[in-house]
């Protein structure tokens, strides 16, 4: 793994693992894994039952409304 990475990046992955204090091989891997991996991203699948049916309409009106109400 740190041969195909190449040389910068274990040195940033070594500098990163300093922060723990006393950097072992296993914590330069994991640091050297989380720089070379795209990150996954979580595919959701929305229900149908959510899906939005009618679009909502902006109410200013409404709002002008609140305000003066807040204000008595």
């Amino acid at each position: 793994m740190a041969r195909e990475s190449g040389t910068e990046t274990l040195e940033v992955a070594c500098q990163l693992a300093q922060k723990y204090g006393k950097p072992s091989t296993a914590i330069v891997l994991n640091e050297l894994r989380r720089l070379t991996r795209p990150p996954r991203v979580a595919v959701v699948e929305t229900p149908d039952t959510l899906s939005l049916r009618e679009e909502p309409v902006a109410n200013c009106d409404r709002y002008d409304t609140l305000r003066e109400v807040a204000h008595v």
